[in-house]
Parts: C-alpha cells; sequence; structure tokens
C-alpha cells in the first residue's frame, strides 16, 4: 500500500465513527446532486469514494430495484459505518480503491464522487481509471455539499490558484482524462461539476 493510500486511510479511519454526526444536515444536498445526474431506472451507477454512503440511498431511488449500485471505498471504518447507518441496503459496497477498480471496461452509466477529488494522488490517472468504467456518453457527477469558497472558510484556508476544482484547471484536468465538462456550479450551498465520457 502506498503512503498515499496509507495517509488517506488514516485520516478517514479516525473521523469514521462520526462523520455523519459532523454534517447531520446534508442528505438534501446530496439527493438534489443525484437528481443533476439524470439517471434512469435500470442504470448502473458508482459512488466513488463513497464513505459512510450517504449517496447510495438517493441513487438507489434514482436507479431503481432494477438498477445496480456501487458504493466503493478505501477505508474499512468508512464502510462499516456505511453498514451500521443501514445503507448497505441501498447498494452494494466495496472495499476497493477508486484508481483501480474491480470492475470490467463500460460497465456503468454514471460515476457519482463526493468530495473525492482532493484526495486523488494522481489526478488524470485516477480520473481515467473512473472512465474507464463508464460506457461512452455515461456521467461523472464531482460533488461536494460547499462549495469552494465556503469549504475553505470552514476549513480556516484560502483558496489557491492550484485548486483542482476551479473550472479553468477542472475542465482541461477533465479533457485529459477521457471526460468532458458539461455543467458547473460552484455556489456556498454546494459545488456540482459534471462531465460526460467522451472516448
Amino acid at each position: 500500500m502506498s503512503d498515499d493510500h496509507t495517509h488517506v486511510q488514516e485520516f478517514f479511519t479516525a473521523r469514521a465513527d462520526d462523520w455523519d454526526s459532523r454534517f447531520p444536515d446534508d442528505g438534501p444536498a446530496y439527493a438534489a446532486a443525484v437528481a443533476d445526474l439524470g439517471l434512469r431506472e435500470g442504470d448502473r451507477v458508482l459512488d466513488a469514494g463513497c464513505g459512510t454512503g450517504r449517496a447510495l440511498p438517493p441513487l438507489r431511488a434514482a436507479v431503481g430495484p432494477t438498477g445496480v449500485v456501487l458504493g466503493a471505498d478505501l477505508t474499512p471504518a468508512m464502510l462499516q459505518a456505511a453498514v451500521r447507518a443501514g445503507r448497505h441496503r441501498a447498494g452494494r459496497l466495496l472495499l476497493a480503491d477508486v484508481a483501480a477498480l474491480p470492475l470490467h471496461s463500460g460497465c456503468l452509466d454514471a460515476v457519482f464522487a463526493a468530495g473525492l477529488i482532493a484526495h486523488l494522488p494522481h489526478p488524470v490517472e485516477n480520473l481515467r481509471e473512473l472512465a474507464r468504467g463508464v460506457r461512452r456518453g455515461g456521467v461523472l457527477g464531482l460533488f461536494h455539499p460547499l462549495g469552494r469558497a465556503a469549504l475553505a472558510a470552514r476549513q480556516g484556508r484560502r483558496i489557491t490558484p492550484d485548486d483542482l476544482r476551479a473550472e479553468a484547471n477542472l475542465r482541461p484536468l477533465l479533457a485529459r482524462s477521457g471526460w468532458r465538462l458539461t455543467s458547473y456550479v460552484d455556489e456556498d450551498a454546494r459545488f456540482l461539476a459534471l462531465a460526460v465520457r467522451e472516448d
């Protein structure tokens, strides 16, 4: 396991037990972001870096009983928290690294990723791996329940020019990874970038 993985696992393991209680009001923002993905009954969707699985119930509601919902996370403690919250009933949980998904190429219709991009050690390669799992024309949703400025203020820091979520940085990053940015929203109440799988 690389140092990158160890750091991410340590960070989230220490926070897994009280993660949901720290952000108790995020549910509606997750549901709204999932709705913007445009999922249909029977679609196959991955929540990449699913954490405690907060997106799994709205994803299940969007794809219905015939759809497939997967939640992949690198940290066992976060997946255990998802089970304790009962969210494993909305989708199948996978202990997996999004940099090497245990999925066939093109098997997904969409990927939802909440707060993931800041934790990717190799963003171009990692986003390319997400693209590999999605069919041509499939969708990627990069989400956070706070916009960049609000999140920076909460964390007591300033936004820097190299912020990957800045539109000027994100658009070419996605393009190099097999995605085309189609929608970009960065407001205090949420961040949501939608992209389509192109190649």
